[in-house]
């Protein structure tokens, strides 16, 4: 039974908007609570808000908590991504961006405490294993695609692999110097 009758579908060539985030809660989580509104980059947009998001939660949360929070928002957000894809109508929206929100925290929790620099750099290496998938991400991206859970997680899947190999050129990184 289809529950979501009400709500508006949009399909591929129309664009999200105010409205559109605030017709379900699914809606505001995945689209990063407004981040994945920007025009341009929303990818980019939604990593620098998870990255201030980050700053906050480093500040008010102990390790664990923090963990059980990343926990607790890569399901949440399957749920929300499966829904928000398929009230779009897009199998992998680039407004979609709480796939960014959960990477960079597993980034930013398994690399703190680090300066700006080091913040900068794991930001950085981050967006670029996000945006040009080498290798790893690219498999990552096209394991799980369409609409349902599988495709829910497959939105998430692809930037859980790109954190990971930034925490690898990280950890590289480290080692070597």
């Amino acid at each position: 039974m289809n529950n979501d009758k009400h709500l508006p579908t949009l399909g591929s060539h129309a664009s999200v908007d105010l409205r559109f985030m605030l017709s379900h809660p699914a809606h505001m989580i995945a689209l990063g609570f407004g981040s994945g509104l920007a025009p341009k980059a929303p990818g980019t947009v939604g990593t620098l808000w998870a990255w201030v998001a980050w700053l906050l939660i480093d500040v008010f949360m102990s390790s664990s908590q923090q963990g059980f929070l990343i926990a607790a928002s890569i399901a949440i957000g399957w749920w929300a991504c499966t829904v928000t894809a398929r009230h779009m109508g897009i199998a992998d929206p680039g407004a979609i961006v709480w796939d960014e929100f959960i990477a960079m925290w597993v980034v930013l929790w398994l690399v703190m405490p680090t300066g700006f620099v080091g913040q900068l750099s794991a930001f950085a290496l981050f967006r670029f294993f996000d945006a040009v998938k080498p290798g790893p991400v690219a498999w990552a991206d096209q394991l799980f695609k369409g609409f349902g859970w599988r495709g829910g997680w497959g939105i998430i899947f692809d930037d859980l692999v790109a954190a990971a190999c930034t925490l690898v050129v990280i950890a590289l990184w480290r080692w070597v110097w």
